[in-house]
């Protein structure tokens, strides 16, 4: 089994609740527990550098929330790209995964996107996937 952690900033009918970066919690939560995942949402400047990310230990993998839930707007693969080698300079290639920010209906009431957006998302994701760790 394999447990990990999803720091969520908010995700109802396309709002947050929170910004700022992982720097005030992340040796306490990036090195000190014991999840095997860490899923964290990197969809856009609210979230702060990927420098916390160098307290992550060895045997853990970041799965890197880069495409956003909840705007329309569809992500550009070589900017998703370029942020993946960003992240990779605190933590290996072999050790990051690439996921959306969050879930696309993490209330009853869902965000403000199409099912239609929804898929060329998760196609996004799935092909930059491919590219990078195949």
């Amino acid at each position: 089994m394999t447990f990990g952690l999803h720091i969520c900033r908010g995700n109802n009918q396309s709002m947050f609740y929170a910004s700022g970066g992982y720097d005030p919690i992340a040796e306490r939560v990036l090195r000190r527990t014991r999840y095997q995942r860490f899923l964290l949402e990197y969809d856009d400047e609210r979230s702060g550098s990927f420098a916390p990310l160098r307290f992550v230990p060895d045997d853990r993998v970041v799965v890197l929330g880069l495409v956003s839930t909840k705007q329309s707007r569809l992500e550009v693969r070589t900017e998703i790209i370029r942020r993946i080698d960003e992240a990779a300079r605190y933590v290996p290639h072999e050790r990051l995964a690439l996921s959306p920010q969050c879930g696309f209906a993490s209330t009853l009431e869902g965000n403000l996107i199409s099912a239609e957006v929804q898929w060329q998302k998760l196609a996004l994701v799935a092909g930059i996937a491919r590219e990078v760790w195949n």
